[in-house]
């Protein structure tokens, strides 16, 4: 069975940083293509992140850009997170996704595999 694990939240001021990561126990990590998606209280769920299988190609939610960089260690079945320059809006429970042999994408119905999540908070 494939879990995700994620781990690197907390509580940072405004214009700090933080890096999630996420591990798969899965075999076969490189099959995946990733995903980080958040969900603030009372909102849907929304993309943030997405990288593709060997990492060749990531993409990135306009509201993120220039700020958070997706990365990927396939000996280490890890995909991480970091954020800089975080922002109050960006406070939020952050998700990690898998795709098998899928080339990631930005709407939620494409992620086989989900984490439990990580609180993020970013206070003034």
């Amino acid at each position: 069975q494939v879990q995700l694990v994620e781990s690197g939240g907390g509580l940072v001021r405004a214009g700090g940083s933080l890096r999630l990561s996420c591990e798969l126990s899965a075999r076969t990590f490189s099959r995946y293509a990733m995903g980080w998606f958040r969900q603030a209280p009372g909102k849907e769920r929304e993309f943030v992140s997405t990288i593709s299988l060997k990492a060749g190609n990531t993409y990135y939610a306009d509201s993120v850009k220039g700020r958070f960089t997706i990365s990927r260690d396939n000996a280490k079945n890890t995909v991480y997170l970091q954020m800089n320059s975080l922002k109050p809006e960006d406070t939020a429970v952050y998700y990690c996704a898998a795709d098998l042999y899928g080339t990631g994408g930005t709407t939620t119905s494409l992620y086989e595999y989900w984490g439990q999540g990580t609180q993020v908070t970013v206070s003034l």
